[in-house]
């Protein structure tokens, strides 16, 4: 066998394995506790956007100077999070305190085995053909 067409085919194969892969990179949404609503919604948006990619989410509270008092509020802006994005991400990693940052990590819910649906209308049934009536013929002439 020819070693260069050996190391050809080998090159291909690894090739095609890597077009069949899925990379899956992790972004991260920042807030923080005195966010307004309408910055959390754009926020919460992203986030969607990123796990219908097939992203892995990590959401990321920082705490600055007083506000380190007060985590519960942080915890309570993070639950909201989980509970505006629905059954679309699932939990990693629960919120948990570092430093003054409280960090979460959300990845997208295995997706079923959906049929999208077709773009063109089915083609209705034919309609049954009548039958037609069988009429013996005469008997041998």
């Amino acid at each position: 066998m020819d070693y260069g067409k050996f190391r050809y085919e080998e090159a291909q194969r690894i090739k095609e394995s890597r077009k069949k892969t899925i990379q899956i990179t992790m972004k991260e949404v920042k807030f923080k506790p005195k966010i307004g609503k309408g910055d959390f919604n754009t926020k919460v948006r992203h986030i969607h956007e990123f796990l219908e990619e097939g992203h892995k989410v990590k959401v990321t509270l920082q705490f600055r100077g007083r506000e380190m008092a007060h985590p519960e509020l942080g915890t309570k802006i993070l639950d909201a999070v989980i509970e505006d994005l629905g059954q679309l991400a699932r939990v990693d990693t629960m919120a948990r305190l570092e430093g003054r940052n409280m960090t979460m990590v959300l990845s997208p819910e295995k997706k079923t085995a959906a049929k999208k649906p077709s773009t063109k209308p089915a083609a209705p049934a034919p309609a049954p053909a009548p039958q037609a009536e069988v009429i013996p013929e005469a008997a041998a002439e």
